[in-house]
């Protein structure tokens, strides 16, 4: 029997604001334990919180960004639990009435443009860090009270690779967007993967299986893979699969179970009696979509249609924002984007890497790029030319032109020149002319090679082959 994996994910991305979600404590990675802490993210008696608005927006702009409906009343509720690394014994989190509905989350995968439908995207806070050493165990609360995004999508996840390519879409629109910076290595994205297997075609659902805390996308993929087997496995051997919550042991390649359906919490949920209800005004739900941004997809394929791109140039302007925005400021004054295209992602980001330089703080003006690119095309210098000019370029400020004059650089196009050094080639080289004559036609780049070294690159290369070809037909 042939089945099937029945994939959906609760994605955590932790908000890019300033301060935590209810107090003024700094919102930042890496300070010394316990530092970005007071009596508000600390849960003591008698205080109040007070609604982060920026994580408000951030929240609905994410919501539209994921084409979800912007809830026109949302609430805050208490979802009750015991943990060392819950420092009220309580979550702020939304439950019945979440910020954010519906959406989907369009992306490529396996060749296609595969659709996950979004249930519900709504905001809550981060809990502390446990550290577990030797003889004892510590919190860090510095991460207590950060405004949360959870991200539940439907279960339209079908196997490992497509969680992958899905949970790598969704962290480049909240990038592009603004509103988190991922850093997986900071804690910022973590997972929780719900999965079942069933009979392909079979309406109904099997058994589902949780993962809780998944922090890698490469770990998730690899759990999946490991978990679609095992319950397969289960199956196919006449045994039984029950709900429950299974951890990812990285180390061992392997999901072990925690604790079964009998076993669930109880959060005992119930609205947050110190936070109002939250009703969004038109003007405020307005000034949240100016914030909107062009989504990664749709930015590759607008790429690729506008400017005929391939798809590996694209994707590298998608990844790359100052690169993308620094092609689109000069390309729609180019005869050939793809050249203009393959100057800036080529050389124009490599040098940058080298020199540690931004954009901001290129020395020659984006025009330049397009005259280089006239230079090479109108024949007027070599593309091997055309390397060294870009270098001297980017390391001065002067126009490609003035270099070229400069140091006297120009491609060699007289006919006469060019017809006397391919006959000392010719003479020079008889075993490689016989070679071509003799059908051997990769005998004619050795001797283009050799009438290039004696130019210094400057002869015209297609006329160099031109003349070549013409004389060892003779």
């Amino acid at each position: 029997m042939e089945y099937e994996a029945v994939i959906g994910l609760e994605t955590h991305v932790q908000l890019k604001t300033k301060t935590k979600m209810w107090c003024g404590c700094g919102n930042k990675f890496g300070e010394p334990p316990n530092t970005l802490v007071c009596p508000v993210c600390l849960g003591m008696p008698g205080v109040l919180p007070v609604a982060n608005e920026e994580a408000m927006r951030q929240t609905a702009l994410a919501g539209l960004l994921l084409n979800c409906a912007i809830a026109p009343s949302a609430k805050f509720d208490r979802k009750n639990y015991f943990y060392p690394d819950m420092p009220k014994n309580y979550q702020i989190t939304q439950y019945d009435r979440p910020s954010n509905l519906g959406g989907y989350v369009d992306f490529e995968t396996g060749g296609v443009v595969a659709r996950v439908r979004i249930n519900r995207a709504h905001l809550e806070e981060d809990v502390g860090k446990n550290f577990h050493f030797e003889g004892t165990s510590g919190i860090d609360f510095n991460r207590a009270g950060v405004p949360l995004l959870e991200i539940v999508s439907e279960a339209d996840i079908r196997s490992a690779q497509m969680a992958y390519d899905y949970l790598n879409a969704l962290k480049e629109i909240m990038v592009y967007g603004g509103v988190s910076d991922c850093d997986m290595e900071k804690g910022m994205v973590r997972c929780d993967v719900n999965i079942s297997v069933r009979p392909k075609g079979e309406p109904a659902l099997g058994e589902k299986i949780e993962i809780k805390n998944m922090n890698t996308f490469s770990g998730i993929k690899r759990a999946l893979e490991y978990e679609i087997q095992r319950q397969i496995s289960v199956l196919q051997s006449g045994g039984k699969l029950v709900q429950e919550t299974r951890r990812w042991d990285d180390l061992s390649g392997e999901t072990e179970s925690m604790r079964t359906k009998e076993y669930a919490h109880d959060y005992r949920y119930f609205p947050e009696p110190d936070l109002m209800p939250f009703v969004p005004s038109e003007e405020w739900i307005e000034e949240v979509r100016s914030r909107m941004v062009e989504l990664p997809l749709h930015k590759k394929q607008r790429l690729m249609k506008e400017y005929k791109l391939p798809a590996a140039d694209a994707e590298a302007f998608v990844h790359d924002i100052p690169l993308a925005r620094y092609f689109e400021s000069i390309v729609k004054d180019a005869k050939n984007p793809k050249s203009v295209a393959n100057w800036i992602i080529n050389n124009l980001r490599a040098l940058m890497s080298e020199s540690c330089k931004t954009i901001d703080e290129l020395e020659f003006p984006p025009n330049s790029v397009l005259e280089l690119v006239d230079l090479v095309e109108t024949g007027k210098i070599s593309s091997k030319i055309a390397q060294t000019v870009f270098i001297d370029m980017f390391n001065t400020g002067k126009s490609p032109a003035a270099i070229v004059d400069e140091k006297g650089l120009a491609q060699v196009s007289d006919t006469a020149t060019i017809d006397k050094i391919c006959d000392e080639v010719i003479a020079a080289n008889p075993k490689s002319a016989n070679d071509f004559k003799s059908g051997k036609s990769a005998a004619l780049n050795f001797l283009k090679g050799q009438v290039m070294r004696i130019t210094k690159g400057k002869a015209n290369p297609a006329i160099v082959g031109e003349t070549l070809e013409k004389k060892l037909n003779e």
